[in-house]
């Protein structure tokens, strides 16, 4: 991974520092977006320490905003003239329902538009620099997950798991229709599940919930081993050129048949343009359908 470039979102904790730290240690030079500078430089100190590689840069924005997002990519470009890895890393999970400052449903718009966007807005660097790829962070939460067009936001029947539940299902259909988008570029697209993870991820759902999860920690995978997957897809050269595809356990697995279901993943894509303003910015050819395939 010497001389390539890897941005991942969501790299100050978690996951997303232990798969920071995993590809540091490979010798990439790691971008780390982070929500505010001095969680940022706390974390690229720690995997520093633990990588011993100083080729590590820290981007600041809160991916919950259009215009922060606007603003990140154009900083990495101003800053970089190469992408090799895209991680959409950064997610999380609110037991109330909280709106952005611009009216989207918090966790529907950083678990999936900001993964959209990010990576719409990143594709020509993307492209530019193939052979490339795009990781997003997803769940096996998604196969409890549904996509409802009349609700997607969840304005009538919110309950924070099943928000959640639907963004995932949400990052493995934006992944298989952005896989079809790219054949043919370089630029692979595929999505993964870390496992069962003690992370703070329930910060924001539920004290109660977050304690429980903490006092059984014990079993539950630590970060490192959650990371080894999306590590895997990230840089392994057994997964060069693989696309469209979910991987667990750093093997491709089937998804729902909803996940699968290609006349709402066009949708899903379309409606995601319309919301975050990127129309266009990844055409790509379409070719015919068959509504009945399911991804195996």
């Amino acid at each position: 991974m010497k001389g390539k470039i890897v941005l991942i979102t969501g790299a100050t904790s978690g996951i997303g520092k232990a798969t920071a730290t995993g590809i540091a240690r490979m010798g990439a030079r790691v971008v780390m977006v982070a929500r505010n500078e001095k969680r940022g430089r706390e974390a690229r100190r720690e995997i520093l320490k633990h990588s011993g590689n100083a080729h590590m840069d820290v981007l600041v924005a809160d991916l919950s905003t259009r215009q922060a997002i606007r603003d990140l990519a154009a900083e990495f470009k101003n800053r970089y003239d190469r992408l090799d890895v895209l991680i959409n890393n950064a997610a999380m999970v609110t037991g109330t329902r909280r709106l952005t400052p611009e009216g989207f449903e918090t966790q529907f718009f950083v678990n999936h538009l900001a993964y959209f966007m990010l990576t719409c807005l990143l594709i020509d660097v993307l492209r530019a620099s193939a052979p490339s790829r795009v990781v997003n962070m997803s769940s096996t939460a998604h196969s409890s997950g549904f996509i409802d067009f009349d609700d997607l936001q969840l304005a009538r029947r919110y309950t924070g798991w099943q928000a959640y539940a639907n963004t995932k299902l949400a990052n493995v259909m934006f992944t298989y229709e952005l896989a079809r988008r790219l054949e043919g570029t370089g630029v692979t697209a595929n999505c993964v599940h870390p496992g069962v993870i003690h992370t703070g991820l329930l910060r924001h759902y539920s004290r109660v919930l977050n304690a429980l999860f903490h006092a059984l920690q014990a079993f539950f995978k630590k970060p490192e081993e959650g990371a080894l997957t999306p590590i895997y897809v990230a840089t392994s050269l057994e997964v060069e050129g693989v696309t469209g595809k979910y991987f667990r356990r750093c093997q491709p697995m089937g998804t729902t048949e909803a996940s699968n279901d290609r006349e709402a993943q066009r949708r899903l894509w379309r409606v995601s343009e319309e919301m975050t303003g990127c129309a266009g910015m990844i055409a790509g050819a379409q070719s015919p359908v068959n509504e009945r395939e399911v991804r195996t």
